[in-house]
């Protein structure tokens, strides 16, 4: 795939207008499905499971996405990813590394599913990445416990790829339009925040007029 390049030409003393955000869910070719691709392709999925073989199973089947994972082998260690990518020093403006989705088994030993999900939408820095629980439970009370500590989704196991992969592109989808759309409000306020320095003289393009550019009625 070619990438598009736009060039844009100044007027001499013309000073450049700081660059757009990018529109949310909008391609530069008008292609929504290839920026639906290049989101995910800039996606990290962040697989916790102490088991190897779910673990295994789950990367199998996110291999049909463009999406990079990572794991983490019980709740201890995935707050520990995460704290990594908080404390990573990062250019200004630019969102710290965290992962995009996790899925996150509930049934783990030294931290539960529960109490990993309650502490990252607890903390204001990882309340927006969205987490998938991945449990063979089905009783009413572990959901409601599930609904309580945060989640934005479950899957009941065996897990099936296609609702799978549907459940994250979609969560994904929500993700980066959610970020998108922080961009542009950024933006926006950004520009509404910077002085307006009217050329000396102009209004609106226009010469300004003065009092002794008005004739009086009585000047012959």
């Amino acid at each position: 795939m070619s990438a598009r390049i736009s060039k844009t030409t100044l007027a001499p003393g013309n000073p450049a207008a700081p660059a757009a955000p990018h529109v949310p869910g909008a391609d530069p070719a008008g292609n929504p499905e290839a920026a639906e691709t290049h989101n995910l392709s800039q996606s990290t999925i962040l697989i916790v499971d102490d088991n190897a073989q779910n673990v295994e199973l789950l990367q199998a089947y996110l291999e049909a996405l463009p999406c990079r994972t990572i794991t983490a082998t019980d709740g201890i260690e995935a707050i520990k990813l995460i704290d990594a990518a908080l404390a990573a020093p990062t250019p200004a403006g630019q969102a710290k590394p965290l992962p995009d989705l996790i899925l996150l088994d509930v049934m783990m030993p030294r931290m539960s599913g529960f109490e990993v999900c309650k502490k990252l939408k607890d903390d204001p820095a990882t309340r927006s990445v969205p987490i998938i629980m991945v449990t063979a439970l089905n009783e009413l009370g572990d959901i409601e416990r599930g609904v309580e500590s945060g989640t934005d989704d479950f899957i009941s196991k065996p897990v099936d790829k296609l609702t799978l992969l549907t459940r994250v592109k979609s969560l994904l989808r929500v993700r980066h339009l959610k970020r998108e759309l922080d961009r542009t409000m950024a933006y926006i306020e950004d520009i509404q925040t910077r002085p307006h320095i009217p050329h000396a003289g102009m209004t609106g393009g226009s010469p300004a007029i003065t009092p002794a550019d008005v004739p009086l009625d009585d000047e012959e």
